[in-house]
């Protein structure tokens, strides 16, 4: 069956939750559930920055997730996109829906003109860094953050 990339609707809150969970234990973050409800809301409100899509194979079995950020830069004349969190149920992965999530957004990049998809992944996440590197080469920054 055909995976199909798809912006994320209202109805899929709960299998999002599920994903959502399993990317949070993968990076061993316990998130609490008012943080959790709060990144939602952010994603359904047509006005936020943050949005997500989902992959489907199927009848609108949801497989996979990727919550994204539109931001401003000092850097760049139009937009960047952060892809922020890509999960894929255990159960689904290499079968090309991380690839498939990640060529839907840079679909919407060149779409809408934004200046630049990047994102973040520990260094020891291996898996997936196999697939990131088919895309581009390790940008070389470190990333340094407080915490408050």
């Amino acid at each position: 069956m055909t995976i199909r990339i798809r912006r994320i609707e209202a109805r899929d809150e709960a299998r999002w939750r599920e994903l959502w969970g399993g990317y949070c234990r993968f990076y061993e973050r316990a998130l609490s559930e008012p943080k959790t409800r709060h990144a939602w809301t952010r994603i359904m409100d047509a006005g936020s920055p943050v949005r997500a899509i989902v992959a489907e194979r199927g009848e609108a079995r949801v497989i996979g997730m990727a919550n994204y950020v539109l931001h401003e830069s000092t850097w760049a004349l139009s937009p960047m996109c952060c892809m922020q969190d890509l999960y894929v149920d255990p159960s689904e992965r290499a079968a090309g829906v991380g690839k498939a999530l990640i060529d839907w957004l840079l679909a919407e990049c060149r779409a809408q003109g934004w200046s630049r998809l990047y994102w973040h992944t520990r260094e020891t996440n291996y898996r997936a860094r196999g697939l990131y590197d088919k895309y581009a080469p390790q940008s070389g920054f470190l990333r340094y953050q407080i915490d408050l």
